[in-house]
């Protein structure tokens, strides 16, 4: 049933708007549902928990800005009684999703609301310089009069921004924000009783895969398509990344080697406008699929950008082929005594026809050490959010010579072990990793793995990201424009351990040496996710006995695989205590330090600067390379 596998990092996805709804009936959705249920690593039935949860995520759909809904009317749908919410969840097992509708109706009626207070609006004055950091976060309005505050603000905002587009008046640019704001209410105001019913059972199907962990999750058949290009990391576009700043959208990333890095446009640009259309009101994903093009066309992006003063400018850019650079890995070498450090940063383990990370990552080493004297090696895996799990395997493999790497339990617990069985390494000497919150997923397991078998000093921030289980896709993603048009979904099959049978599954990877960085303050990571799985342990398989192969390969393989085999080494993990003490004593005396770690704390308005001014001084990886110099002396 299952065709595609893949480890990585979580992506998000907004539903589709304006779009024709997929073909679903109510039958659909319950054997999709029980295909789920048969697959998930933890949850086997629907329950009470995940209905309850499924039930808040379908109000979150409708109303994702909390614009709508009063708290008084959330408290009545949800607040039920755990005899009420049994019949629920037993009616929902029997594919009556009647709640559900009750719910849709419920919004129905505050849409009807809405537009009344919208008229009464449309006399008032708007209030002026309103913060955008006033309406993140919100909690349900108490009543009438706060939603009219409410609303009246993020008018105010949005008009602001779409008054800066030439030749938009005050009248013109609110009737834009409205006609976008109708499109989505007459999605669900429909009288057309089948693309209602449609509309209906793909928002439950949303709700009750995202109920069941943060990772399983539905696709119309459009968002499976968009899926499918961010898991291949190719688009025609012009290589940015974008975020919902509700007056715009932020450029909060410009893609090194993509056309927008050949454009006028910077970091911190806000988009207001595509080819003269204002974006103001539009989801993320109808702002990408504008910015999207044939290769070769132009594309033109009306930016705010703010310097003393706000400037309006007009940016032409020629779509092209984005090929994601996360998927692919920087080198760059440090001197040292008689030779060099490597410093090799790792965006991703990737795979295709031409190019894989363990191979470019092996032929880096080998070119270094040709052409210098190699005297030790960090392996950045900052930013690097996951990939091709084999990859995770192979890399890991250029360190260490035989031996497992990373085991996987699936929702039956049935474990099958990958090893590493070339039984030749790239480098044997000194190794630091240097991880950071956002280090995730396959990064993880070659973190762990080099750690747990003290082949290598893991450094960086207080964890990683904690993400470690692996979930399966109904698509091909080599097919994928065989769509199935009832859609499709991924779901959580399992987690994966490394040789010590931790999983870093929601506690993350935590370093031999604490270095923060950019990220170490922040809330990042599996543990802030809604419903994260569950950590677990299996038991340690340093001595590999073959278990999970057949007694007669067993056999034929045994005597080869179990000669040099990697062993735990304490080489460079018994000088963890001066190492630790040498650093912290570091950070503590170093002024520019101490001020970056203030710096951080800070709140999310300060960040931006912090960024910017840190970035370019990399204190993290400064500190790093001391404890690699360190190392050296240490160990020789």
């Amino acid at each position: 049933m299952f065709r595609s596998f893949f480890l990585s990092l979580f992506l998000f996805f907004t539903p589709l708007l304006g779009i024709q709804p997929p073909d679903l009936s109510s039958k659909d959705v319950f054997h999709m549902i029980d295909k789920i249920l048969e697959a998930h690593v933890s949850y086997k039935s629907l329950t009470p928990l995940l209905v309850k949860r499924a039930l808040e995520e379908y109000i979150d759909i409708l109303d994702p800005a909390k614009i709508y809904f009063l708290k008084e009317e959330i408290s009545a749908l949800l607040n039920i009684n755990d005899d009420q919410l049994t019949q629920v969840t037993e009616a929902i097992s029997q594919g009556d999703y009647s709640y559900f509708a009750k719910i849709h109706d419920q919004m129905i009626f505050a849409i009807y609301r809405r537009s009344a207070i919208d008229l009464e609006m449309s006399h008032l004055k708007f209030p002026e310089n309103v913060p955008t950091k006033e309406l993140k976060g919100l909690n349900w309005a108490q009543d009438i009069a706060t939603l009219k505050e409410r609303l009246l603000k993020i008018k105010a905002i949005q008009l602001h921004a779409a008054q800066k587009l030439v030749g938009d008046t005050k009248e013109k640019a609110l009737q834009r924000i409205q006609k976008r704001q109708s499109s989505r209410e007459e999605e669900i105001l429909t009288e057309d009783k089948k693309l209602r019913e449609q509309f209906i059972l793909s928002n439950i199907l949303r709700a009750l895969t995202a109920s069941f962990d943060n990772h399983t999750a539905y696709f119309t058949p459009q968002e499976a398509k968009q899926f499918i290009i961010q898991l291949q990391q190719r688009l025609f576009g012009v290589g940015a990344q974008l975020r919902d700043n509700l007056d715009g959208f932020l450029i909060v990333k410009i893609l090194e080697g993509g056309p927008a890095s050949r454009s006028e446009l910077k970091k911190d640009d806000l988009v207001i406008a595509i080819n003269d259309e204002p974006v103001v009101g539009l989801s993320i994903f109808d702002v990408v699929e504008l910015i999207r093009g044939p290769e070769g066309t132009k594309v033109t992006l009306t930016v705010i950008r703010q310097n003393q003063e706000e400037i309006l400018m007009q940016i032409p850019i020629t779509r092209g082929e984005v090929v994601i650079k996360e998927a692919r890995l920087e080198s760059n070498t440090i001197p040292y005594g008689n030779g060099v450090l490597a410093h090799i940063k790792l965006h991703a383990f990737y795979q295709d026809p031409q190019h894989s990370s363990a191979t470019d990552l092996m032929e880096e080493l080998t070119r270094i050490k040709r052409q210098n004297a190699l005297k030790g090696v960090i392996l950045d895996l900052r930013q690097n959010v996951g990939g091709v799990l084999p990859q995770a395997v192979a890399v890991t493999g250029l360190f260490i010579t035989k031996g497992i790497v990373c085991s996987i339990k699936d929702n039956l617990g049935h474990i099958e072990h990958l090893r590493n069985i070339d039984g030749k390494t790239v480098w044997d000497g000194p190794l630091v990793v240097l991880t950071s919150k956002i280090s995730a997923s396959a990064a993880e397991i070659v973190a762990q793995t080099l750690q747990d078998y003290g082949r290598g000093i893991v450094v960086g921030d207080s964890h990683t990201f904690g993400k470690g289980t692996f979930q399966t896709f109904t698509l091909d993603q080599a097919k994928h424009e065989k769509v199935n048009p009832k859609g499709e979904y991924k779901v959580t099959r399992g987690r994966y351990y490394t040789v010590s049978g931790k999983s870093p599954q929601l506690v993350g990877v935590r370093p031999d040496i604490v270095i923060p960085g950019l990220f170490s303050e922040m809330e990042i990571g599996e543990q802030y996710a809604k419903y994260p799985v569950e950590n677990d342990s299996i038991t340690e398989h340093f001595n590999d006995d073959l278990s999970d192969i057949p007694p007669s390969r067993r056999e034929q393989i045994n005597w080869l695989y179990k000669f040099n085999l990697q062993t735990r080494l304490r080489s460079f993990t018994k000088h963890l205590p001066q190492l630790k003490e040498n650093s912290e004593r570091r950070i503590a005396l170093n002024a520019l330090y101490q001020n970056f770690l203030e710096e951080i704390k800070k709140e999310e308005d300060h960040q931006a600067e912090v960024f910017e001014l840190y970035s370019k001084a990399d204190l993290q990886l400064e500190e790093t390379v001391n404890v690699m110099k360190d190392l050296i002396l240490l160990v020789n």
